[in-house]
């Protein structure tokens, strides 16, 4: 867990990153650059024997350049999905494309991890990243004059001073936080249920097959749905399927990990939609990253308060507790612009 940490620390800073996008170069290059970069350490971690210190170095170094063309992407998907009114679009695509990749990572990734070894699997990389640099080419970004002209400090600052900005970041911390209690299900599905690997492994493919119906639906749904009203409804849905977490069979718990699977990925992308809109003009990736680091941190936070309530209070308060707290962010909902 600390070596996983120290590998996807740059995922913890993504506003500095989103800075550094925003203020140098553009978006294009940066995926473009980054991408070469990718090349360069697989080819390396591929042919070479390193230490684990080394390889941690090489794997944090390739962590970061994905950082950079996760950021840069989504600069990109809140620059032209507010020109076209079009952001949710966008992101069904990305997460439909993202869940693809989910499903024949595990089952390329298995095999790879089974037959060949991590080596051949990262030179395996390498035609991935030149698909990515050719399908950047083919972007046409609009051309500014980007001068690293603002600081870091000045461009948080514009973010800290916009109060819409503040608003929609605690909503999303209130929305996305509630104590987790999903560790204690897998020892429940393997220690009580008797289910195996494989079982579990298929069980969880099929939810990200219902998770690309999810994005599929949102799609087509996008541009017609008023988000501050479904945003609200959301949160009593979550509630509902979170108390049903107390009646945990294998029956339900194959049934829950379908329809929620749908419906999870329904509601992410509507928040992820809502963030978009609401990303600073002209600082689309830094404010944007702000409010992914937000979400991320309220996830994390979640999981610690899961951890410490639950030999206090055992699963069943504390699924009763993880409800109630998805009201936290009603009051806010009046406040926030749905643009």
């Amino acid at each position: 867990m600390a070596l996983s940490s120290i590998v996807m620390a740059a995922w913890l800073v993504k506003p500095v990153i989103g800075y550094i996008i925003d203020n140098s170069l553009n978006k294009k290059i940066w995926i473009i650059l980054a991408s070469i970069l990718s090349i360069g350490t697989v080819t390396l971690l591929g042919t070479i024997q390193f230490s684990i210190l080394a390889l941690i170095i090489f794997l944090l170094l390739h962590s970061t350049y994905a950082a950079f063309r996760d950021v840069a992407v989504d600069g990109i998907m809140c620059v032209e999905g507010k020109k076209a009114n079009a952001t949710g679009k966008i992101q069904s695509v990305q997460w439909t494309a993202i869940n693809i990749a989910i499903i024949l990572v595990g089952i390329g990734g298995g095999y790879l991890a089974e037959k060949a070894g991590y080596k051949l699997a990262f030179l395996y990389l390498t035609p991935v990243y030149l698909l990515i640099i050719f399908t950047a080419l083919k972007y046409n970004e609009e051309k500014t004059e980007k001068k690293l002209k603002n600081s870091l400090a000045g461009d948080l600052k514009k973010i800290f001073a916009d109060k819409n900005m503040l608003v929609v970041a605690l909503f999303i911390f209130l929305y996305k936080y509630s104590p987790s209690f999903g560790t204690p299900l897998f020892f429940i599905q393997r220690d009580n249920f008797g289910w195996g690997k494989i079982w579990i492994g298929t069980l969880s493919t099929i939810g990200v097959v219902f998770g690309i119906a999810g994005s599929l639906c949102y799609y087509k749904m996008s541009t017609r749905i008023n988000l501050k009203k479904w945003l609200y409804w959301s949160v009593f849905l979550g509630a509902i399927t979170t108390l049903s977490y107390l009646y945990y069979t294998p029956v339900t718990a194959i049934i829950y990990d379908i329809i929620y699977s749908f419906m999870g990925m329904f509601i992410f992308l509507m928040l992820m939609d809502f963030m978009a809109r609401n990303s600073a003009e002209g600082l689309e990736a830094t404010s944007f990253a702000f409010l992914c680091s937000i979400s991320n941190l309220a996830l994390i936070t979640s999981n610690l308060s899961g951890a410490f309530f639950l030999p206090k209070l055992g699963l069943s308060w504390l699924i009763i507790i993880s409800a109630l707290t998805s009201f936290l962010c009603l009051p806010l909902i009046r406040h926030l612009k749905d643009k």
